[in-house]
């Protein structure tokens, strides 16, 4: 026996297929979970699923448009039994002032960034209660706690949401042995970055949080006993921009 804590887990990812997500597929399958990474694009599912298998893991492209609400269904069918879900998806466009977004553009950001995550939870419950115990990590963001100017209003209200769905499932499911966890980082350097109007320079990305940082704290969570329920995390940087505009 490898003694790694994740033996036997399996682990769905959407939003695996880069930044955050893939990052958390990495540390997950080093802690021996089998992962399964769905998102839009098929190719950079495989290529995070290629380092993984190349590095010992376990892994698998189940490509995924989580817009699509039967489709989130199916791919939850697909995957068989999930102990971990890690709902990483998430996007924001660079003209997001209130005055200027476009309503097609608010849609997308709110279906993505909650409405998806709302639609894969409710897909992975029958199966964690029906086993008596499950995992459910979702990737907010500082936007979520405080008002930015720079996250815009859609981003901002879609990971405002976020803490409220982890706590509605720890209120609920709590007696079936599921535990919900927010976590929620400040700037990571990820191409999420590159849809601001004013995408930040090299520098100022060496230091912010690395994709790495969140894959292995999100690992911490999944890993941590039964008993414990991590109920909200904030990670920051220790030179905190935000701070700094404050």
């Amino acid at each position: 026996m490898s003694g790694k804590p994740l033996d036997g887990k399996t682990a769905w990812i959407p939003g695996g297929g880069s930044g955050l997500g893939a990052a958390s597929a990495e540390a997950l399958a080093r802690a021996g979970a089998r992962v399964v990474l769905s998102g839009r694009r098929r190719d950079a599912l495989e290529r995070v699923a290629a380092r993984i298998i190349a590095d010992g893991g376990a892994a698998e492209a189940l490509p995924l448009d989580v817009l699509d609400r039967p489709a989130i269904a199916a791919a939850a069918a697909a995957t068989g039994p999930v102990d971990i879900l890690v709902y990483c998806s998430g996007m924001n466009v660079p003209d997001r002032a209130l005055e200027r977004l476009d309503g097609a553009d608010w849609e997308r950001i709110i279906g993505v960034n909650l409405n998806g995550a709302a639609h894969c939870v409710q897909s992975v419950l029958p199966g964690m209660r029906a086993r008596g115990g499950g995992t459910v990590i979702v990737i907010s963001s500082w936007a979520g706690q405080r008002m930015e100017r720079v996250a815009g209003g859609a981003y901002s209200a879609s990971k405002h949401a976020l803490p409220a769905l982890c706590e509605t499932i720890n209120i609920e499911e709590a007696p079936h042995g599921i535990r919900a966890t927010c976590l929620m980082p400040a700037e990571a350097a990820t191409d999420v970055l590159d849809s601001r109007p004013n995408p930040p320079p090299a520098e100022a990305r060496a230091r912010m949080l690395q994709p790495c940082d969140i894959g292995d704290m999100v690992a911490f969570v999944a890993s941590a006993p039964a008993r414990v329920c991590v109920n909200r995390i904030v990670m920051s940087p220790l030179a905190n921009a935000f701070y700094a505009e404050g």
